[in-house]
């Protein structure tokens, strides 16, 4: 199947594309365009599937879906959106859409008509623990059941016949007319099995090779990942692993999140990532940022299907605002970066794994085995190929099990022969190589991840300078200055703290940035 071999990058489109805030449902601007040179610079990065959303129309930010047959009127109509879907497919680009079934936002049809007519409402059924004795901060007059306690966003009864039979005829007619390649199922860990295995029926029925991932936080996966339900879930274990496990200098707990999740799931390639739209960027999570390299050699080679959060391969920082997501959501420039592929280590990096897993099969279909493992080293196979990390700041040895024959290292170009059953290397601190046997070779990466020390010389910026301006009129210091004056007002303001505010570069999660305050 596709999925086994996919390397994803995932928009999150209404931030990418800049769209505002608030959906005042006038008449659609095609801000989804903005994604056509994105689309080629996924593609050079080595990635070959696309997660795409939330893309219908919604209040805010997309997951509070009012019209699931159309597309969010800010960032298009449904032409647009079919255009960036058969533009992906002609460059060989698979393309899966969020399916936000779990709940919806309350201008959805149904629950409008449950707020007009309650006790009579033929939707009355279509929602979770409707209450007409409750009320809520809405004075509704009734209350029911809602996605983490956020009454803007009320659940839907998916064991209701009506419910589910209009969520698969939404399934349907997006591949009809989209022609996606899969979903990624919003908060799958709350969604009812039963209609979890009629998604499983829809997608046999649709495309052959229709793929279903969910999002599931904690838990035993296996329970949703099996023949009647889902192909995959999103493994936030392991993505806590990941940068936990860099942060500790413990490499025992990444190797034993692989052995428990191999032993629930088997075979079965979940979703690996380091961040998403919702989870700080892996460059604000490391406390090493030099642990960029060794967490992205295990992204893209331990058992998995890896993806890739746009921006986050220029090395770019995101932390949460208080109670916002926004600065993990920002609209960026591809122009800003345009030199990365020459300049920027952790492109050059990204860009080196993305080909290595294309053409490396084993990465994606061989078997794995440990080889050696200590707090601060880690080496594993997938068949023939060797994968070994470093997380230590200081050179490290190798000694590990290995066929007889010619080695090269797939990112950094050492030759090694092997006659005498071992490998034996050396890896700089916070590195990492993979070893191919047998001649199969690649362009070694040239640049290094280099960490500064110290922040670079800032303009000082006064009250004067800002005096008199909205937030919408400041320049990027500016803001950046307003920010730090409101945080030295709650408190103590750390360097870190000030990196934070100085490595957030782009506007618009500045302007969220700076509002978030009280």
């Amino acid at each position: 199947m596709w999925y086994q071999k996919a390397v994803f990058y995932h928009i999150y489109p209404l931030g990418l594309c800049g769209a505002p805030e608030e959906n005042t449902y006038e008449t659609p601007v095609s801000r989804i365009k903005k994604l056509y040179p994105w689309i080629d610079h996924l593609q050079k990065l080595g990635c070959n599937a696309l997660y795409i959303g939330p893309l219908f129309e919604s209040g805010r930010h997309g997951y509070d879906t009012t019209d699931y047959y159309r597309t969010d009127s800010r960032l298009g109509t449904n032409e647009d959106l079919k255009e960036l879907v058969q533009y992906c497919h002609q460059k060989e680009i698979r393309v899966i859409f969020d399916g936000v079934f779990n709940h919806t936002g309350r201008d959805f049809f149904a629950f409008r008509d449950l707020k007009q007519y309650r006790e009579s409402s033929r939707y009355r059924s279509w929602y979770s623990k409707v209450n007409f004795y409750g009320n809520n901060e809405f004075n509704d007059g009734f209350s029911y059941e809602a996605w983490g306690g956020y009454n803007i966003l009320p659940r839907l009864n998916q064991q209701d016949p009506e419910v589910r039979d209009y969520l698969c005829n939404v399934v349907r007619w997006w591949v009809k007319e989209f022609d996606i390649d899969g979903l990624r199922l919003d908060a799958a860990d709350v969604l009812d099995f039963d209609f979890m295995r009629a998604l499983r029926r829809v997608a046999e029925e649709v495309k052959e090779d229709f793929w279903l991932m969910g999002e599931v936080i904690h838990g035993d996966y296996g329970r949703w990942v099996n023949g009647e339900m889902l192909h995959s879930v999103t493994d936030y274990a392991l993505h806590k692993a990941l940068y936990s496990g860099h942060n500790d200098h413990n490499y025992f707990e990444i190797a034993h999140t692989v052995k428990r999740q191999r032993d629930l799931c088997g075979d079965t390639p979940l979703y690996h990532f380091v961040d998403n739209h919702d989870v700080e960027r892996i460059m604000s999570k490391l406390n090493n940022k030099a642990h960029y390299v060794p967490v992205h050699i295990l992204l893209y080679t331990l058992p998995g299907i890896p993806s890739l959060y746009y921006g986050s391969e220029f090395g770019i920082e995101g932390k949460k605002g208080r109670g916002s997501d926004a600065p993990l959501r920002p609209c960026l420039e591809l122009s800003d970066f345009g030199n990365a592929y020459e300049e920027n280590a952790c492109t050059q990096l990204i860009a080196a794994l993305g080909k290595i897993h294309r053409e490396v099969p084993e990465l994606s279909y061989g078997n794995y085995r440990e080889l050696l493992l200590r707090t601060g080293q880690f080496a594993f196979c997938r068949d023939s190929v060797i994968v070994a990390v470093n997380n230590a700041d200081s050179p490290a040895s190798f000694d590990t099990e290995a066929e007889n024959g010619l080695y090269r290292g797939a990112l950094h170009g050492e030759e090694i022969t092997v006659s005498d059953g071992r490998l034996r290397f050396s890896l700089a601190g916070c590195d990492g190589e993979i070893w191919l046997k047998d001649g199969r070779s690649f362009t070694p990466v040239s640049k290094k991840i280099e960490v500064k020390e110290k922040d670079e010389e800032r303009p000082v910026i006064t009250k004067e300078q800002r005096a008199g301006k909205s937030y919408e009129e400041m320049s990027v210091e500016e803001l950046q200055a307003e920010i730090l004056e409101k945080m030295a007002r709650n408190g103590p303001v750390s360097d870190q703290m000030k990196r934070d505010v100085y490595s957030n570069i782009w506007r618009d999660s500045l302007l969220n940035w700076v509002k978030s305050f009280r």
